[in-house]
């Protein structure tokens, strides 16, 4: 069995971001580098959706998300900010994790399967406490390509 989405490493990153349009633009600039999207299309996909509720999921951490036509295959981005920003979550905590995910447009289940795969990976206290703790990016990676390949065998 392959992952339900791709992480590249570049794709992970700490950032320092005030507000929720800046991490929304930040995650935008990292698909598109990354993964060799268009920003302007991701930031407008991802603001769309969050213009139906927040993907502020709880416990600190947001998963925005979109489907996109330019993606053949769900792809990844992880954030950890450098300080917490108020995001609108469903608990009213602001956040400190930030998972973004895109996905083919027609990927339907494919979606809503790497959702849950990430919602379940992000409710893991364990893992929470292992992500604040890193030293930095290739710790983050590390850690969620442990889980993330583990899940996927």
């Amino acid at each position: 069995m392959t992952a339900l989405f791709t992480l590249q490493p570049e794709a992970v990153a700490t950032i320092d971001a005030d507000s929720k349009p800046a991490i929304l633009d930040a995650l935008a600039a990292r698909f598109a580098e990354v993964y060799q999207l268009d920003r302007k299309a991701v930031l407008t996909a991802l603001l769309e959706r969050e213009s139906l509720g927040s993907t502020g999921f709880g416990r600190g951490v947001a998963i925005p998300h979109a489907r996109v036509a330019s993606v053949n295959r769900p792809v990844a981005t992880f954030l950890r900010l450098q300080t917490p920003v108020d995001f609108n979550a469903a608990d009213g905590a602001p956040i400190n994790f930030v998972f973004g995910l895109l996905s083919p447009e027609a990927a339907g289940a494919a979606h809503l399967h790497a959702l849950a795969a990430i919602s379940r990976l992000m409710r893991d206290e364990r893992m929470h406490r292992a992500l604040a703790d890193a030293p930095g990016a290739e710790a983050i990676y590390g850690l969620l390509c442990n889980v993330i390949d583990r899940d996927a065998a």
